[in-house]
């Protein structure tokens, strides 16, 4: 039995009804009943909570959950360029508010494309399942973790994962909290990409990652490439791949309208369309796409 989280605030809102709507859409109907979706938020109106518990609903999911948290006093933002303190709200998750013995935790801005089930299968009950990054791919390889290479030579090389999928037991909930917690005191002089950091901090300090194949965290890089070639020097990868959740990383969110129009991302906003349809039946005018028109 496992549960969908999701951290939520009012910016990504509709991101996080979309994300939903193809969860559903990957699942049969008799499968979604057994899904409890359980979503952390810092600021979402009351409104705005009854219309995701609806839309929710009305896709068949068994179970919704929204509490409003906090993250803790020690979160570290270093870059916010387009990243809010929501993100921290991951670790917030406790094993009475999920109420499943598995948690996958799923970020806002991800097409769900495929079962995201397949890791929980071989995923050991002390490990935390996760993607390594296909950005920042190793420690002292990469922007990410600064500084921690220079100062344990033996971690150099080692796997840098992405935060924006993780598998959980949920008996490793109060460990993962406490051990960021402790990541974000120790390593603040190593923390560049905020929580992700401070999680791989820990992750290395403990052993606790079990790798998860890459089509469950790919990243979309066709709006990356409408721009620059950088990505083709960094990824590791065939740049067309199959994916079982296509993440939209970076600043340029396939709902807004400046974002580049791929075809990955033309999926994303049939999805969208489908979504917003939900809502307008619900009778929230609040919720739309951001300019008005893509």
């Amino acid at each position: 039995m496992y549960a969908i989280g999701m951290c939520v605030d009012e910016r990504y809102l509709l991101p996080s009804l979309i994300t939903l709507t193809s969860l559903a859409d990957s699942l049969a109907v008799r499968a979604r009943q057994e899904v409890a979706v359980r979503v952390l938020t810092l600021d979402l109106s009351r409104q705005h909570v009854e219309t995701m518990a609806a839309v929710a609903r009305r896709l068949g999911f068994g179970s919704f959950g929204l509490e409003y948290s906090r993250p803790d006093t020690v979160s570290v933002m270093a870059d916010a360029s387009y990243i809010t303190v929501t993100t921290y709200l991951r670790f917030q998750f406790t094993p009475s508010f999920v109420g499943r013995s598995h948690l996958v935790y799923v970020d806002a801005d991800v097409l769900v494309t495929g079962d995201l089930t397949a890791p929980l299968h071989r995923l050991p009950p002390d490990r935390i399942g996760a993607v390594r990054d296909e950005f920042n791919w190793a420690v002292g390889q990469c922007p990410a973790l600064p500084g921690v290479a220079e100062r344990w030579p033996q971690l150099y090389g080692r796997p840098y994962v992405n935060a924006g999928m993780l598998w959980l037991p949920v008996a490793l909930l109060g460990r993962l909290r406490a051990g960021v917690e402790k990541a974000l005191v120790r390593g603040r002089r190593h923390i560049l990409h905020n929580d992700q950091d401070a999680l791989n901090l820990w992750l290395l300090e403990t052993g606790a990652a079990h790798p998860v194949a890459g089509e469950f965290n790919r990243f979309e890089l066709g709006r990356f490439l409408e721009r620059s070639d950088w990505v083709r020097r960094v990824i590791h990868r065939p740049l067309r791949t199959d994916a079982t959740a296509l993440h939209f990383v970076g600043e340029h969110k396939p709902w807004m309208a400046s974002c580049p129009n791929t075809d990955d991302v033309r999926t994303y906003r049939a999805h969208a369309v489908r979504a917003l349809r939900f809502v307008g039946r619900l009778g929230d005018q609040s919720i739309g796409v951001p300019g008005g028109v893509w």
